[in-house]
């Protein structure tokens, strides 16, 4: 057995203090409030409305329209022309894949359960584009020849 020395007993002490220290500066911090404007939506026939997608600095960002229709074995740069023609008046595009999270949690019953593609470029792989599996959530890069699926969405600026 290893003698237990002196440093040892400080260095243990001072490390404990910083995790009080810690501890304590959590409790001091006051909690957060956070408003939400009140906002009536308007759906045409055939939309879901999915939820409203926070900022990074918490904020109410913007709410997600999901619009009616698919694109069925569509490549990403085609499904992502499809999905700027089905707006009408309104820009629409393909999900992000935030968004294509909560179109999971909210409306999942709206997907088959097949990939999407997301609006989203694969960042470190070029020729790849990122999508989600409405079975069981998971999000991956495919190629962007890859047919695929397509749902668009509309996006109502929170002000």
């Amino acid at each position: 057995m290893t003698p237990i020395t002196l440093d040892q007993i400080k260095a243990d002490a001072d490390a404990l203090a910083a995790k009080i220290a810690t501890f304590e500066a959590q409790e001091n911090q006051s909690a957060a409030e956070f408003y939400f404007p009140e906002a009536t939506i308007h759906l045409r026939p055939g939309e879901h409305y999915a939820g409203m997608i926070v900022g990074k600095d918490g904020e109410p960002s913007h709410h997600i329209i999901l619009l009616p229709g698919q694109a069925d074995d569509i490549s990403w740069d085609k499904a992502m022309e499809w999905a700027a023609k089905q707006g009408g008046e309104y820009v629409a595009s393909l999900p992000t894949r935030r968004e294509q999270s909560l179109l999971f949690a909210n409306l999942k019953d709206q997907f088959e359960e097949r990939w999407y593609w997301s609006c989203e470029a694969h960042d470190s792989e070029s020729g790849w584009a990122w999508c989600q599996n409405f079975r069981n959530g998971f999000q991956n890069g495919h190629y962007e020849l890859t047919e695929l699926r397509a749902r668009a969405v509309r996006r109502l600026i929170i002000e």
